[in-house]
């Protein structure tokens, strides 16, 4: 809690610091579903995240047909064993050992596109750089993880599909891109650690490696 308006205490700081380290990408869900009411607060929550010109240009799908995710399965498909083929060896095996997406077990499926025609917020911000437009929905979706991780739902993001193919199957229009697709559900195993670092693929490295001065 704030002990003053707008100014938190260390205790505050400190349970947040905690949170970004318990949100992870979740691949492995229960099948149990989430209320609706749930999903429903987490999106009022992402609704509050920052945009260029305050344009809020994020379009929330939520997926429920068996024709669309059957799409989307058939593309994660065929563009996983395309990914499989650019690796070799122990990198290889190590690939087909991970689980790179809950679509069939997770019970909510959240496509998330920016509508890139929007006349929310009349251009401010984004004449020079007019993909501050799709940043923002990325901003919408780190809040929504955020949101939902504190509310203990997972969520995943699939990135391994042909976007032509979900807009496609989603009949959206023409001048949204999709910016991310998402499972939610509760996950089968509570962990900080992020899968990827516990399997192997890729350990963290030291952050002073990024950080620059000039």
């Amino acid at each position: 809690m704030s002990d003053v308006q707008g100014h938190f205490g260390s205790a505050f700081v400190a349970e947040f610091d905690e949170l970004l380290r318990w949100r992870r990408d979740v691949r492995h869900f229960r099948t149990d579903p989430v209320d609706d009411a749930v999903v429903a607060d987490i999106l009022r929550s992402a609704e509050l995240s920052p945009s260029v010109g305050n344009s809020q240009p994020w379009r929330w799908v939520d997926v429920r047909s068996a024709a669309p995710r059957a799409v989307v399965k058939q593309t994660f498909a065929r563009c996983n064993a395309d990914a499989l083929q650019g690796y070799r060896g122990e990198r290889a095996q190590k690939y087909l050992s991970l689980k790179l997406a809950g679509l069939d077990q997770a019970p909510i499926h959240l496509a998330v596109f920016c509508e890139g025609g929007t006349a929310q917020g009349h251009g401010l911000g984004r004449q020079t750089m007019p993909e501050t437009l799709a940043y923002s929905v990325v901003t919408a979706v780190g809040s929504l993880w955020l949101a939902a991780r504190a509310r203990g739902v997972g969520v995943g993001w699939i990135s391994i599909m042909e976007p032509d193919d979900v807009c496609a199957a989603l009949d959206v229009p023409d001048d949204w891109l999709l910016v991310a697709y998402l499972c939610l559900g509760y996950p089968v195993e509570e962990t900080s650690t992020p899968e990827l670092e516990r399997e192997g693929w890729q350990a963290r490295t030291d952050p002073r490696a990024r950080y620059l001065v000039r």
